[in-house]
């Protein structure tokens, strides 16, 4: 048998297949948020694109606790994205002590939380909103948290370098 008759329809298989599978993995990448460590909890935000939202939806339940922050847009859906920095603390439910605290501007947080019960903190331009969450062993927990649509973003998202020449602008007139 004569080798060398099998090698060219071989090579051409492989380069095609790869073509076809760099394509493919191109197309769908979606880059990981990266794994935060605080008080020695293991975290992750993100969500703001649409393909990061999804992405972290398909780990969400490999993970202890999710945490979902948004706004309503006041007909009883949620904006998309988050747009301001909150402040996340996890307290134990019954001792009270602090497990961790974060700052995320993100609409997700996963973490990897021990067994128990917390009570979940979430402060955004001084409204706090608390929800109870239990973490069991091999079951993801879920909070989420939902600012009202007349709450004022204006204070609490960061002003854009246009925005803040025109207000000056328009103020020294």
């Amino acid at each position: 048998m004569n080798p060398t008759r099998f090698r060219r329809p071989l090579a051409a298989l492989v380069l095609g297949g790869t073509a076809i599978l760099g394509a493919f993995s191109s197309a769908h990448a979606v880059s990981n948020p990266p794994i935060q460590v605080a008080q020695g909890v293991e975290y992750m935000c993100g969500g703001a694109a649409k393909g990061e939202a999804e992405f972290m939806e398909m780990v969400a339940p490999r993970w202890a606790a999710t945490i979902e922050l948004g706004v309503s847009d006041g007909k009883g859906a949620q904006l998309a994205g988050f747009p301001a920095k909150a402040s996340i603390q996890i307290r134990q439910k019954y001792t009270g002590q602090t497990i961790m605290n974060v700052e995320t501007q993100a609409p997700y947080m996963l973490a990897r939380l021990n067994p128990g019960a917390y009570d979940v903190n979430v402060t955004l331009g001084g409204l706090t909103l608390t929800q109870s969450l239990v973490v069991i062993a091999g079951a993801p927990a879920r909070a989420s948290f939902l600012w009202p649509s007349n709450f004022d973003m204006a204070s609490v998202t960061p002003a854009l370098p246009q925005t803040q020449a025109l207000a000056q602008t328009s103020a020294a007139r």
